[in-house]
């Protein structure tokens, strides 16, 4: 790691540290924007990383998010009578009761969603390009449905989650943190994946997947474990998620593919897919941008929004970080020869 690394590591810690304190008034949405950075940098592992666009990995966003539901309320009620619409009770949490729910319930979430990764894998990584795309986009838009049809789990009225029994001063800091913790423990994963012989098989991947499995690498292996990364912390996420806003609803809130869902493609395209740092910076000026938007231009975000991307891909396809590495290579640690050819210096 160089110094010029390590000094950007410590400024986001600090402003991951001081941020709910300097804007106390901004804290949730300073929590999202780190749901945003998770979302985005997970996307790019197959997106990026490997050339698979899936346009479904908010599926694992919600399948985490119920799952961490239904754990944390399993444990002490019933979930039928708690999901009732006739109120058939009135559930408490003690203190000790929430807590413990609620980190068995995001751990429940990270390892569901890998489980149901696994499954779904068998029948989308059979296909690719556009199709691929379209499979995972079926299957998310499906789960949406589908959930909305279970009782058990409150159908399409949604599912109250237990309530936080601190004060609630800190709530909102309490859940600030959890969502930084997971966004930079994803970065982390991610980080040491990529520098690994697993970062080179995916990019094998990507460039040529024919090649690489006459190569002899196990691409379905590795499809699967990216996969599997990217469900873990995106169920984790959505668990955390539920419990911040307090109400789960299958359509808007768990399985949200029309923001969620497309938010995390633009944010990884704006940045610059295929890059460590491409999916953070993307998601950073992304949300920032969608915050300001969604304030001063009511009624016009989304064609803001919209233009936003035209721009990106007509004039920046390779991203706002492609386009810094091309236009200042030698901050980056890239050295241009004669020829025309890039050697980096560092990975």
């Amino acid at each position: 790691m160089t110094g010029r690394t390590f000094l950007l590591y410590a400024v986001i810690l600090a402003s991951g540290i001081l941020g709910p304190i300097m804007f106390p008034n901004y804290t949730q949405q300073m929590a999202l924007l780190w749901v945003m950075v998770l979302m985005a940098s997970t996307w790019d592992l197959l997106g990026g990383q490997m050339g698979y666009n899936s346009l479904g990995n908010i599926t694992f966003f919600g399948c985490g998010m119920y799952i961490s539901a239904v754990v944390q309320i399993s444990m002490f009620y019933n979930v039928a009578d708690y999901t009732s619409a006739f109120g058939a009770i009135k559930p408490e949490f003690t203190d000790e009761q929430y807590f413990t729910g609620l980190f068995l319930g995001i751990l429940a979430g990270g390892i569901g969603s890998v489980i149901i990764s696994y499954l779904f894998g068998f029948i989308v990584f059979g296909l690719r390009g556009p199709y691929f795309a379209i499979g995972t986009l079926g299957i998310a838009i499906a789960a949406g449905q589908l959930t909305g049809t279970i009782d058990y789990i409150g159908g399409g009225s949604g599912i109250s989650m237990p309530f936080f029994p601190g004060d609630i001063e800190v709530r909102a800091p309490f859940f600030y943190a959890l969502c930084f913790i997971l966004a930079a423990l994803s970065h982390i994963v991610l980080r040491w994946v990529y520098s690994t012989q697993f970062g080179l098989a995916i990019n094998a991947i990507r460039d040529d997947e024919d090649k690489a499995e006459a190569m002899g690498i196990p691409t379905l292996k590795y499809k699967q474990i990216g996969w599997a990364i990217t469900a873990f912390f995106m169920g984790c996420i959505g668990a955390v998620f539920g419990n911040m806003v307090g109400f789960i609803e299958p359509v808007e809130v768990a399985f949200p593919v029309a923001t969620f869902g497309i938010f995390m493609v633009a944010m990884a395209l704006f940045g610059g897919k295929g890059t460590l740092w491409g999916p953070v910076l993307g998601a950073v000026l992304f949300h920032v941008i969608k915050e300001a938007t969604w304030t001063y231009l009511l009624g016009w975000q989304w064609v803001a929004l919209g233009l936003i991307l035209i721009i990106n891909i007509v004039y920046f396809q390779q991203g706002i970080m492609g386009w810094l590495q091309r236009k200042y290579p030698e901050f980056f640690g890239i050295t241009v020869d004669h020829s025309g050819r890039d050697e980096s210096k560092e990975a």
